[in-house]
């Protein structure tokens, strides 16, 4: 059993084609990123350091450069040319671009920007994008304000932007990511609810270590979190708000266990599981008016559902055949439909932002994997495989799945990775000490 399922007794129990392939067109026109094929060569691309306006502004200008840097690089469909590659310098922005330089050095985008704090104390951050090769501006120049203290962001949107205009498809850099904080020896291990930014910086603690924590997961517009705790001795759903960190438990029946719970599209129901006399079922809950359905009922467990994006769907898993496995439903109920079918046994459905993929842990030969299937279960493909693998989270442009992965030893000590839908791109974030359970949210307002 997964790591989580045996801490909630079994917690009660595409390839799509978006995998990558650099095609930079070197004739006039937009420059293009498409993504379809297989990565072959990431794009490469020159960002000199955004000047700064006034002195004040000279730190927020070099950190804002590194983050969009770090951003595009992260995605491994980028590649930056160095500073000491290159034959121009930038010392304003309004400069004409040189581009026969920048195409010596092939750098087949160019980004540029300045950063002023204005005599109010905001930060004005502007930027534009060229296409070297066809030696023009890709669209046009954009500014964001903000204060000092949001700078990150305002990088995160501008790597945002950059990404969006050479890809077509949505960023996910202005995001944050809800996760289970543990530490301490495995046999006594204690877990915090936190949530910090996509790439692992301005980490924030939303509950202490007295009590277990588990499967944190974001509201559709990011500002609640839905989790699991077994501060009162069993495990219960609460309800918490972000921005005040106050949370209050999802009503529940007595002498009932409720865990793996998930918020509806439209944020206004959260389907779960619920544990009675030891059968585990799902409900749906109207947060509106407290009323619940029991959308399941078998002798088996039923747990970890997941909506589809339209909200008319849930996709679970259930050891109704006598192995784990995963089904859909109607949200209204009715009929479930087994979907997996290959060897081994599934967990941790998890629909796709996009609508066209499922993500799943599975766990085969004993090992564990990361995998994608088609929403009938078709194209069924592995992403990874190690010792425990488990728990995916869809970025919210469905482009790039993060997980838990746990080291074989003693001390097991888990930490987030993440990987590109295509299988590439392998890569661990960077959390302050153990993490578990990783939840994206969506991009914020």
């Amino acid at each position: 059993m997964t790591r989580f399922l045996s801490i909630l007794t079994a917690l009660a129990l595409s390839l799509t084609a978006h995998t990558a392939q650099v095609a930079a067109q070197t004739s006039p026109g937009p420059l293009r990123l498409e993504i379809t094929e297989g990565v072959i060569e990431p794009l490469p691309f020159a960002i000199p350091i955004f000047i700064a306006e006034n002195a004040a502004a000279s730190d927020a200008a070099q950190d804002i450069t590194r983050v969009i840097s770090a951003d595009l690089r992260g995605t491994g469909l980028f590649r930056e040319v160095p500073a000491s590659a290159h034959i121009s310098s930038v010392t304003s922005f309004d400069s004409p671009v040189q581009y026969a330089d920048w195409r010596a050095i092939n750098a087949q985008a160019l980004i540029t920007g300045s950063v002023e704090q204005t005599s109010n104390g905001q930060l004005v951050v502007r930027f534009r994008l060229f296409d070297v090769f066809a030696d023009q501006p890709l669209g046009d120049g954009l500014q964001f304000v903000g204060s000092p203290e949001s700078w990150r962001r305002m990088a995160h949107n501008v790597a945002d932007q950059v990404y969006e205009r050479i890809t077509g498809e949505t960023g996910y850099f202005d995001t944050r990511v809800a996760f289970i904080s543990e530490s301490g020896p495995k046999n006594a291990r204690l877990k915090r609810l936190a949530i910090m930014d996509y790439d692992g910086a301005n980490v924030q603690y939303l509950t202490d270590s007295r009590a277990i924590v588990l499967a944190p997961r974001f509201s559709p517009n990011g500002d609640r979190v839905i989790y699991t705790s077994y501060e009162s001795g069993f495990p219960q759903v609460y309800l918490m708000d972000v921005a005040t960190v106050t949370r209050r438990p999802l009503d529940a029946l007595p002498d009932t266990m409720s865990f793996a719970p998930r918020f509806s599209p439209d944020g206004n129901r959260v389907v779960y599981s619920e544990s009675v006399g030891g059968n585990s079922d799902l409900y749906l809950l109207d947060l509106n008016s407290g009323q619940r359905t029991r959308l399941t009922q078998a002798p088996s467990i039923e747990t970890a559902p997941s909506f589809s994006p339209d909200g008319t769907q849930i996709v679970f898993e259930s050891d109704r055949s006598g192995t784990q496995q995963i089904y859909v439903m109607p949200v209204s109920g009715g009929e479930a439909r087994r979907i997996s079918s290959g060897d081994g046994r599934y967990g941790t459905p998890v629909w796709s932002p996009r609508g066209d993929l499922i993500a799943f842990t599975k766990q085969l030969g004993g090992r564990f994997h990361i995998g994608v299937m088609r929403t009938n279960g078709s194209e069924e493909r592995l992403l990874t495989a190690s010792f425990l693998d488990e728990g995916p989270t869809w970025a919210p442009n469905g482009r790039v799945i993060m997980f838990t992965r746990e080291t074989a030893g003693a001390d097991g000590a888990p930490a987030l990775y993440s990987v590109d839908i295509s299988g590439r791109n392998l890569q661990r974030v960077a959390t302050p000490g153990m993490a578990s359970d990783p939840a994206w949210s969506p991009r914020l307002p």
